[in-house]
Parts: structure tokens; sequence; C-alpha cells
């Protein structure tokens, strides 16, 4: 008995002395990075919210359940362990007492049923790991596995000391059924099944394989504490604090403001010598995003699902979180040295990692490779898959701004986008006076607002630059207007007043090109009116067509004061037919899939709309695409990517088109004007190579919308052609 008391003390002092060494090192790490006081602030004034995420996402396992198989088996390994620290009390205290019980609990049957059900539900939950990584092994399936670039040795020796945590348990229980000091008579049936085995060997056997086992128990579980510390399992002991200092919602919709020093950087006062510009040495990063490196799982979800990477693109959002982690790690040395002469007594692998630019190719040993950083779309599917709320897209557009601001190193024919964005207003630099060119042709006024709004507008239709001067978005534009007109909607447009919201300059990096417009946007919006408490015309709605300037104006112009409420023209548009101001008539006899824009559907969550406009619409019958709603898969426009070349791998267009016609679709529809620019543009390459039908077009949601609503064409008929008739008025028949 002293002996196990030794020995078990021993490896407790000694397991527990090596992991808070580390611990404690590596607290000193994330206590190095820029402070984050929003994400204090935000915990501190939501804890009912921020106690409710806790309960699903940590405790119920809300996000890893997404994925049905792989999520059971986690949520079985990690429910298991909490109910199995009753079994490490019960170790601890068979250490000092061969009887010892739980006071109060410790011979009830229940109890011991629950800790060998959970025991047998981790054996179930590593078998199902097992099985899942040797069907993904990296080594035969390339990069269509998830697990390419993880630690994939670490987690089989994970996975073994799982198993051996599970094993010596049973076997230790087992050998003190057959002892007679177990202290459950009935319940504990793995435990029973154990001990049935062992029995034959005879209490004295059982005797010396109870103290070994109870002590191989212990040397497991202490071991396994001190590996967590040193691996990627870390996250066991970060996942639940990442998960608490998150953003809310999630980590999308908008971009945060460029802080420095945890204060909102004001670009009239800053100083690029002085302040943080962006993301550029590990350094610049927040604790918070100290804190994501060390919490990513390396599960892979957010890699199956990124665009980029399904492309056969150099960007991995996994790797780059890895990428960032280790070089984290190694500089910590450097960075936590308090002076230059400990620095020059570092070792000289610590002095080259502290060399090493953040961002930079092969040549230049850069941490992070410049096309992995310029081909994120900003879709947000890895955000949208990560179980422990890694922000992705934050740390990437961080490292984008610094390489614009600072490095003005990023791709060549951005220039021009970002040149016509600050001397014209809009990326394709055709100037104000061009914005209400997509009015003609149409039999009714648009009103174009001129100071505040009349008080019967009811809505500003913000068009957008792509809605106003890219020729297929225009009749998508044509087509939202001409529907508000029958529908009875009062609505007006800014026309030259308006300028581009600055979603491309602040996705690829430049957020003084960003603030700049968005400014002029907001002092523009709050003249017409539109400002909260404005007085005359307050609480008048903003109706976007693109989903850009929809979670712009909505998500990322209340960081500058401009607070407005903001609808996608899907959303009003569902809304006018619901209330019967709108009323499909026309047979539209297409079979259409639709295409779910990133930045309304994962970002915005506006997934409904779109397919409620269709179903009312006769004639149309819809088939959705494998990767649909908050799994879409995006278009390859996003990020600034419009004004960007793809240059590496597949197309992501022709990808998401290659999954469009699998549904062998007579139309596929967007709510989008640059999915359907992209997406177009596709679909005019599969024509022209024979892929795709000649009469397979893309068109926006509100064009199926405005072809129901006109008559039928007459039957052909000899004789000289007639004028088409006029539209018929909303909410009634066309005879």
């Amino acid at each position: 008995m002293v002996l196990r008391i030794v020995v078990g003390l021993v490896l407790t002092v000694a397991a527990f002395a090596l992991a808070g060494r580390r611990l404690w090192w590596l607290a000193q790490v994330g206590r190095a990075g820029q402070p984050a006081p929003e994400r204090v602030e935000a915990v501190r004034s939501h804890p009912a919210r921020d106690a409710e995420v806790q309960a699903t996402e940590v405790i119920g396992q809300r996000k890893l359940l997404k994925w049905t198989v792989p999520g059971m088996a986690h949520a079985l390994t990690f429910w298991g362990f909490i109910v199995l620290l009753l079994t490490i009390i019960e170790a601890y205290g068979n250490l000092f007492s061969r009887t010892f019980a739980i006071p109060g609990i410790g011979h009830w049957a229940f109890i011991g049923f629950i800790e060998d059900l959970f025991a047998v539900g981790v054996l179930a939950g590593i078998i199902t790991f097992t099985v899942i990584r040797l069907r993904n092994n990296p080594e035969r399936e390339g990069r269509k596995s998830r697990f390419a670039g993880s630690h994939t040795g670490a987690a089989w020796l994970v996975l073994g000391m799982i198993f051996l945590v599970i094993a010596t348990l049973l076997l230790y229980r087992g050998a003190q059924i057959n002892t007679g000091v177990f202290p459950y008579r009935h319940g504990a049936f793995a435990s029973q099944i154990a001990g049935h085995w062992l029995a034959p060997l005879g209490s004295g056997v059982n005797s010396v394989l109870e103290a070994v086992f109870l002590l191989a128990q212990l040397a497991v579980i202490l071991g396994f504490l001190v590996f967590v510390t040193y691996s990627k399992h870390l996250h066991i002991f970060l996942a639940g604090l990442n998960v608490l200092f998150s953003r809310r919602p999630d980590g999308l919709r908008g971009l945060e403001p460029m802080r420095s020093g945890g204060k909102v950087l004001d670009f009239e006062e800053a100083d690029p010598d002085t302040d943080v510009f962006g993301l550029g040495k590990i350094e610049d990063f927040s604790w918070k995003g100290l804190l994501d490196m060390g919490t990513c799982t390396e599960c892979g979800r957010c890699q199956s699902q990124c665009p980029a990477w399904a492309t056969d693109k150099p960007l991995s959002p996994k790797m780059i979180i890895l990428d960032l982690r280790d070089h984290a790690l190694a500089k910590a040395p450097w960075t936590l040295a308090g002076s230059d002469e400990a620095r020059e007594a570092l070792p000289d692998a610590v002095k080259f990692e502290a060399g090493r630019p953040l961002v930079g190719g092969a040549d230049v040993n850069g941490v992070i490779d410049p096309e992995a950083l310029w081909a994120c779309t900003n879709c947000g599917a890895c955000v949208e898959e990560c179980p422990v709320d890694i922000e992705h897209i934050d740390h990437i557009s961080g490292m984008r701004r610094h390489q614009v601001l600072i490095e003005s190193a990023f791709p060549v024919e951005a220039a021009g986008m970002l040149k016509n964005l600050e001397n014209k207003g809009d990326p394709w630099g055709m100037g104000g006076a061009r914005r209400t060119d997509w009015m003609e042709g149409l039999d009714f006024e648009v009103p174009v607002a001129d100071g505040t709004l009349d008080p019967e507008v009811e809505y500003l239709f913000w068009v957008g630059c792509a809605g106003a001067l890219e020729d297929r978005a225009k009749k998508t534009t044509k087509a939202i207007a001409t529907l508000l007109h029958q529908a009875g909607v009062n609505f007006a447009v800014l026309g030259p007043a308006e300028t581009c919201t600055g979603d491309p300059a602040r996705r690829i990096g430049n957020e003084f090109v960003y603030s700049m417009l968005a400014q002029q946007n907001i002092e523009t919006l709050n003249d017409a009116g539109l400002a909260a408490g404005a007085g005359a015309g307050a609480g008048k709605t903003i109706v976007a067509s693109c989903p850009h300037c929809f979670n712009t104006i909505a998500n990322e112009y209340p960081q500058l004061g401009g607070n407005y409420e903001v609808v996608h023209h899907t959303q009003l548009l569902a809304r006018l037919v619901e209330q019967g101001k709108i009323t499909p008539v026309t047979a539209v006899e297409e079979k259409i899939t639709y295409h779910d824009p990133c930045f309304l559907g994962r970002h915005n969550k506006v997934f409904t709309p779109p397919r409620e406009i269709m179903e009312q619409v006769p004639g149309v019958v819809t088939q959705e695409m494998h990767r649909c709603k908050n799994r879409g898969f995006c278009c390859g426009a996003g990020g600034a990517r419009m004004w960007m070349e793809e240059r590496t791998g597949k197309r992501i267009n022709t990808e998401r088109i290659d999954e469009a016609l699998g549904t062998d679709p007579d139309t596929i529809s967007t709510g989008c004007p640059y999915c359907l620019v992209m997406l177009g543009d596709a679909v005019a390459a599969k024509k022209a190579s024979g892929e795709a039908k000649d009469t397979l077009e893309v068109v926006d949601v509100a064009q199926v919308l405005a072809r129901s609503l006109q008559p039928p064409a007459p039957p052909a008929e000899a004789g000289p052609p007639t004028a088409p008739a006029a539209p018929a008025p909303a909410g009634q028949p066309t005879g």
C-alpha cells in the first residue's frame, strides 16, 4: 500500500510540474500579444448569452455535431471524460484505501452503470475515429483528405493513450471485483465483464493486478495531461476559452476595425512607425489571435470546405493557423526575451525564426505564402465549419492590411481597382454620372434623391456599383425596380450621389480607402435622413441588391457611426409576395438550381427568402446543389477576388458551375451581381466547349419573379408580329 501511494504521488507531482511549467510558458506567450479589451468587455456585457454558448457549443458540442458521425464520436469521448472524472477521484482514493468510495454516491449502482456506459462510449468513439482516419489517410488521399497537413502521428498517439485510459480503468476495476473491494455491487457491466475475464487468475494475482493497473491508470492519465500541453490537443483546455471570447454571433459578417494597442486606429493620427498597421509580425496578433492558434484541433473541417483548397490552390485555412502557431511558438523565446543581450544569447534556430517575414515566398523563408494569402475569397466556410470558433478571415484580412498599407505588396491587377475607387468611386472607374444609365428603357420614372428623402419614400434602393454599371447586373436592377413599382412601393435611389461602399477595398486590405468611401456614404445617407433619430425620414429602410453592399452597410458602417435598417432585395420581394402585393401568375416552366451567395447566405444567414420567391412562381421546379445553404460553395468573387486573376488550379466559378450542371438545370439563379458575373462567365465557357446547353442562363431571383408577372407570349401565328404587352399590375390576373 505504501509503495503504490509513493509511486502514485511521485507520478502526480512530476506530471503537474511538467504540465504546469508548460502552461505557464504558454500563458506568457499569449500575454505577449496585443490587448483585446473589446473581447473582455463583450463577455462582461453578455453573461447570459455566453453561458448559453458554453452550454450549447462546448457542453452540447453543437458545431461538432453538424458532422453526424465524427461529431457523435467526439461527443461520446468528450462527455465520457467528463463522467470519468468520477473514476479519477476513485483512483486517487484507492491509492490510500482499497475500499474507497466517493462519499454519498460511491455505492449507487447507477453511478457504476453510468461510469461504465461512458467508458464504453469512449471506446466506441475512438474506434470510430480510427476508421475515419484510416479512410481519410492523407498519404493515400492527398489533398482530398481533410487531415492533409495535420500532425497525424500525434493523433494516433492520442487515440492510443485514450484506449489505454479505458483499458487500465476496466482492468483495475475488474480486479477489484475479484478481490472483493469494488464499491458497486451492481450496474458496472463493463467492469464485471473484465472481472469475469480475470477471475480464473485467482484472488492473489488479481490483488497484484489491482495495484498494477491502478498505477497504470494514473500513469496514463498523467502522461496524457503532460502530452496535451505540448500538442494540438491543447484545445482540450483552450476550446472553452476560445469560444467564450470569440465574436458573436460568429466571426463572419463585418470585419473587425483595425486596432493598435487595443484601440481602434484613427487614420488622421496614426503613425506607421509606432502604431500597428495590420498584422506584419506575430507580435501584432492580439492574445485572442494567439488563442485561436493554440486552440486549433487540426480536424481539417475548414480545409475540406475551402473553395481555394478544393480547386488546388495553396490556401488551406487550417495550415494558415498551424503555420502561424508553429512560428509563434518557435519565435516565443525571442518575443519573451527582455533585452537585446538576452536575444543575442538565444540559439541560432530561434534567431532564424525571428528573422522570417510573416508573409513571404520560399525565397525569403516567409511564414505565410503570399499566394495562399491572396487566394482567400472571404467566403466564410472556414469560420462556419470550425468547431472551436477560430476566426480565420480576421487573421487573413489583418495580414492583407499590412501588405497593402505598409508593404504595398498585393496582386498587380488589383491596383487599377483601388485607383478607380479613390478617383471615381467605383471599381471600374466609370464615375457617378453613369449611375443612372440603367434606368434607360423603363416605362416609369425612378425618383433620384436630392438631399433629404421625401416623407412618402419607404425604401432607399441602394443599387451598388455592379447593379448600376455592369451590363448583366443592370438587368437585375431593372427587374427589382419594376417589381417594386408594380407592387406600389415608394422608393428612391441616390444616383450620382451613391459611391462604392468600400467592400472591395476593405476586403483586399486597404482600410484607408474603405474608410474614406464609407464616411462619404454615411454622410450622404445621414443627409438623406436615414440615420437613426434623424427626424423626418428616419426609420426608412435601405434595400440593397448586392450582398456585399448589404453586408457592408448593415454590419460594418455601424463601426463608423452609420446605423441603418438594411434588407436584401430578396427579403423585400419575398415579403411583398407574402403580402399579396406581388402575385406571380405566368408559369415559368423551368428547372432552376439556386446558388447561395456567400455574403447573403453564410455570412448573414439569408437562405429562405430567395427560395420562397421561387416556390411561389408557377411552373418552377427547384433542385438544390449538393453544396447549398450554410455549406454553399463560393463563386470565387469575394475578398476582392473579383478583380484578381486565378492563375493556380481550377477556377472556382468553373468548379461551382460543374456542380450546378450536375442538376441538369434550365436556369441557374442567384441573388448577387458578383455571382451573376462569375457564374455567367463559367457558363459561357461551358457553352463554348459544348459542355452546357445553349439555352442555359444565369439570372437573379428577381428576374425569375419578374418573368412570372409578364403575360404569356401569344401563340405563333402567321402574319405580322405584334408589340409585346405591358407587364400586368401586381396582384392582378393576366387573362
